[in-house]
């Protein structure tokens, strides 16, 4: 069972900048994707980006350019970096982790509890 803890949300203004972590209860990190997503008021839960166990990253359109996403193996712990806040950002942040057992990709099978980002002015 892998158990990950989101901090780094709060409360800012449009144009701001926010680093979400993400850190993982597990020794074998380093075989894991992490992936962050978001989930609004009244939607569902988005896709933003997620970095491989060999560091490959993708990112969703809407966040393209705006968002980082990394990894620290050592720490066990994923980032996203947030530039450029929009009001539309607004949404609880989510890490997931998705093992990678002998070269197969699984599901995002674990979550962390989210944390808020709020985007106002």
């Amino acid at each position: 069972q892998v158990q990950l803890t989101e901090s780094g949300g709060g409360s800012v203004q449009p144009g701001d900048s926010l680093t979400l972590s993400c850190e993982a209860s597990t020794h074998t990190f380093s075989l894991f994707d992490m992936g962050w997503f978001r989930q609004a008021p009244g939607k569902e839960r988005e896709f933003l980006a997620r970095i491989s166990w060999w560091y490959d990253i993708y990112y969703a359109d809407s966040v393209q350019g705006r968002f980082t996403i990394s990894r620290d193996n050592a720490k066990n712990t994923s980032d996203l970096q947030m530039n450029s806040l929009k009001p539309e950002d607004t949404a609880v942040y989510y890490c997931s982790a998705r093992p990678v057992v002998n070269g197969v990709v699984e599901e995002w099978d674990y979550w962390g509890q989210g944390t808020q980002v709020t985007v106002s002015s």
